[in-house]
């Protein structure tokens, strides 16, 4: 049993109960909770640890990685560029890219990229050798592989190729990276406390992943699709200093639950960071629904944004493990829910139904 420490204002009670029974019951061993109403923070709960050996407390400004919600952050450095004129949403990327566009790619644009149907949702057989972190032979297996399908005719979330398929993007149209158009551009305007290589001395803030299961990455529906590069998945090399400080864009985004939880408390404002980051058109096309299919990796029909998944409810993102954030489209209010235990989404569906949310997947048709 560990403390749950923070705050929870009058009207928010049940999401404390729930939050402290999670950990109380140990489904829970280290994450935050934040939820933002009308421009302020009205909750904030620490819980667990840190650490696998229960030493460090989990607290307010716990970083930890929360995979795929990283992927909304890659796609506003993609959109910065759009905004500064250096790529365009539906010209085919080989304009700007030129070793992109063979066997089959010759047509794709950075719209399908960011709405994961370029057909290139992991990597391809040929990269299976290749080092977690070696960043130019992932993007050059790309270059080099056919698309498992037309681009734009079938649609299946880009697990981990969406962060390295953005990156050679940039490096090809704007002579930068994804990581410094997120840190030295994104990061600043929207005030984030939160890195794609985090600092040297932000690296104790880092929380330790762990899994509830052993065989937790080998059960998972979208296993397939996280085969390659080796190690993903694996906790030791999440956790370790090089992983930290790396760019790996589709998953290794650290953040804390109060900086997910604001910035999706302003995400749609019209006088918020976001609209004043983009401009108003691409922060309307951030925001609108751009597809809705059935989603091979996520195994339901889902509606994509492009870079956010949306229904009537929410506007959201979440990560393979238990993290997710959303803005809650019928309460008008933001929450983040961030672990380090990596498991289902049970944890965070229950403090969503504590808040009258639904974080079901279905497509907003």
């Amino acid at each position: 049993m560990g403390a749950v420490e923070g705050f929870a204002e009058d009207g928010y009670e049940a999401v404390r109960e729930v939050f402290q029974r999670l950990v109380d019951d140990g489904l829970e061993t280290g994450a935050g909770v934040s939820v933002w109403r009308d421009g302020r923070e009205v909750v904030r709960l620490d819980g667990g640890w840190m650490d696998a050996g229960r030493r460090r407390p989990w607290h307010a400004g716990t970083l930890v990685q929360p995979y795929s919600l990283s992927k909304s952050f890659a796609t506003l450095a993609a959109l910065v560029a759009v905004r500064d004129g250096a790529l365009d949403l539906d010209e085919p990327i080989a304009a700007r890219w030129p070793a992109y566009g063979v066997n089959g790619k010759e047509r794709t644009t950075l719209r399908q990229v960011l709405t994961h149907r370029a057909g290139q949702p992991r990597f391809p057989a040929e990269a299976a050798g290749l080092d977690l972190l070696d960043d130019a032979g992932l993007r050059e297996s790309l270059v080099r592989a056919a698309p498992e399908y037309v681009p734009g005719s079938s649609l299946g979330e880009h697990a981990l190729t969406y962060g390295h398929l953005i990156d050679g993007i940039l490096r090809a149209s704007a002579g930068t990276t994804l990581g410094e158009v997120f840190n030295g551009v994104v990061r600043p305007a929207l005030g984030l406390d939160a890195w794609f290589g985090v600092p040297d001395g932000d690296l104790d803030r880092v929380a330790d992943l762990e899994y509830a299961d052993p065989d937790w990455p080998r059960l998972l529906h979208a296993a397939p699709w996280l085969r390659i590069p080796d190690g993903t998945l694996d906790v030791e090399r999440a956790n370790s200093r090089a992983w930290r400080q790396s760019v790996f864009g589709a998953v290794n985004l650290h953040t804390t639950a109060t900086a997910m939880a604001a910035f999706f408390s302003r995400l749609t404002s019209a006088d918020g960071p976001v609209h004043a980051l983009l401009g108003p058109r691409l922060h309307a096309d951030l925001l609108a629904a751009q597809v809705t299919d059935f989603d091979e990796v996520f195994g339901t029909r889902i509606t994509w944004t492009l870079g956010f998944v949306r229904d009537h409810g929410k506007i959201a993102k979440g990560g393979i493990g238990g993290s997710a954030a959303w803005w809650s489209r019928e309460h008008h209010h933001a929450c983040a829910y961030l672990t380090r235990r990596l498991d289902d989404h049970s944890r965070a569906a229950r403090i969503a139904a504590a808040l009258g949310d639904d974080l079901s997947v279905v497509g907003e048709d």
